[in-house]
């Protein structure tokens, strides 16, 4: 992805396309009727005045704009902008400017596109964001270039996720993956460390090592550290299920859709987003990040229904169907962040069941914790960045559903609930430590992409989380 060179000013410089804001009620643009244009947030009108073009982005009824009606309004307009071969854009936010660092990320999230493979550069029409001007009075420079700065380097980071989230199977596997993150994380103060299979059986990986048994690429757990904060206080741990391709294993999946498995990684690159940018950002705090990574494959040497597995920390888990496969590597996981890192929280990240999809639809990922204040700051941390959470039970009664008689769990129970139970499976290997689960299986890519976004990986969780984070997370 091209380097972007980010300005902000009080004027625009070199004619660029131009960007404006416009409340639902105001006097509209000369030449523009009601029926083309009312303001409705996302939508917009084109404008053109010689060789000026400019894009009227909606912002909707005043008393609902907030940040994230920023960040989706401007995405929107660098979207059209760009199908129209744009290459340089000024986003006039002269009226807006707390909200600067949310349409800033709007542009850049919006600015990526996942081109493949097969198509011939040279007849690309879609215009690439080389350069962006925000402009705001004089007054507001300081504040707006710490906003736009800190932006930048999320949203980028989130762009570089779904890059490598895009990738088929073919391309990444874990090892590859594991690869990747190394090589990412070289020149920032980061901390890798990679476990092969040699290194994952000798320390008792059992889950991560039987998922990964089945194919012919062998899985991974990468680990990532940053020290931000004191010596001595304890860290944030970031679990994310990395599932480089998942085919269900034996208990296969059907075969409709099942290209979109690709994207059974997301929350693995979630957490590895977040650590990139807590060090790029130099955010005073303790992190590490956990990545279980394997392909989940039928095989000669594939896990079978009716297997016994040995975790990390010693706990077994009886195998029902193996594409609950997320769950076991998941588990050695945190089992890990918990016994090594005595951490102060557990947040664990992954594309874990379809029944989360069928309760909240592809707009909110699902939040499990017994936590209040936890999950209050998450709450808050989506309505800021987009990332929108709802919170469901992880109440002891959904722990029974996983309860097996020749094992400490069973990898699924009954359908009813069935999100829930697998949240308190999970939550089992944090025991005592304070524990969030996003399932994030409706929110980590769209094949159906809104006005703002293009389609593909989304990066769901990263800007959720930083928000968060920078708040203070109440441990």
């Amino acid at each position: 992805m091209p380097a972007l060179k980010l300005d902000v000013r009080t004027s625009p410089v070199s004619s660029p396309d131009l960007v404006t804001f416009f409340i639902k009620g105001s006097p509209l643009p000369a030449g523009v009727p009601a029926s083309e244009f009312d303001g409705a947030l996302c939508s917009t009108v084109l404008l053109r005045d010689k060789n000026q073009r400019t894009i009227v982005v909606g912002l909707g009824d005043k008393d609902k704009i907030e940040a994230d009606s920023l960040r989706r309004a401007a995405g929107a307009a660098i979207k059209q902008l760009l199908k129209l071969g744009a290459t340089e854009v000024a986003l006039d936010l002269a009226a807006h400017p707390d909200h600067v660092g949310a349409a800033v990320e709007g542009a850049i999230l919006a600015g990526y596109k996942f081109e493949g493979f097969g198509k011939d550069a040279s007849k690309k029409t879609r215009g690439v964001l080389s350069r962006l001007q925000v402009l705001v009075k004089e007054n507001e420079l300081i504040a707006a270039r710490v906003q736009a700065r800190d932006a930048e380097i999320i949203a980028t980071i989130s762009n570089s996720m779904r890059e490598i989230g895009n990738l088929p199977g073919n391309m990444l596997n874990p090892a590859i993956l594991a690869e990747k993150a190394q090589e990412i994380a070289q020149g920032r103060a980061l901390t890798v460390k990679i476990w092969n299979e040699r290194h994952l059986k000798r320390d008792g990986f059992g889950g991560i090592l039987a998922v990964g048994q089945g194919s012919i690429n062998p899985p991974r757990l990468i680990v990532l550290e940053y020290h931000g904060g004191g010596k001595k206080e304890a860290p944030v741990a970031l679990v994310g299920k990395a599932v480089t391709f998942d085919t269900g294993g034996i208990s296969i999946k059907p075969g409709a859709a099942m290209d979109e498995m690709k994207w059974d990684k997301m929350g693995g690159l979630a957490v590895l987003g977040i650590l990139l940018a807590a060090a790029d950002l130099k955010l005073p705090l303790n992190l590490v990040g956990l990545i279980p990574s394997a392909e989940n494959m039928p095989g000669p040497d594939a896990y079978r229904p009716g297997d016994i597995i040995t975790s990390r920390d010693g706990k077994t888990i009886e195998v029902l169907n193996t594409d609950a496969e997320g769950r076991i590597i998941i588990a050695d996981a945190i089992a890990h962040a918990r016994l090594t890192y005595k951490p102060s929280a557990i947040l664990e990240y992954s594309t874990l069941t379809g029944a989360v999809v069928m309760a909240l639809g592809f707009r909110r990922a699902g939040m499990f914790t017994a936590q209040q204040k936890l999950r209050d700051a998450f709450v808050a941390a989506g309505k800021a960045t987009g990332e929108l959470v709802w919170a469901l039970p992880i109440d002891e009664e959904y722990k029974e559903a996983i309860l097996s008689e020749v094992a400490t769990v069973k990898n699924i129970g009954s359908r009813e609930g069935s999100a829930c139970a697998s949240a308190s499976f999970v939550k089992l290997w944090a025991e005592e430590t304070p524990f969030v689960h996003f399932d994030i299986a409706g929110t980590a890519w769209t094949t159906k992409p809104p006005a703002h976004l293009e389609g593909g990986a989304t990066g769901f969780g990263i800007r959720l989380t930083l928000a968060a984070l920078r708040a203070g997370l109440p441990v």
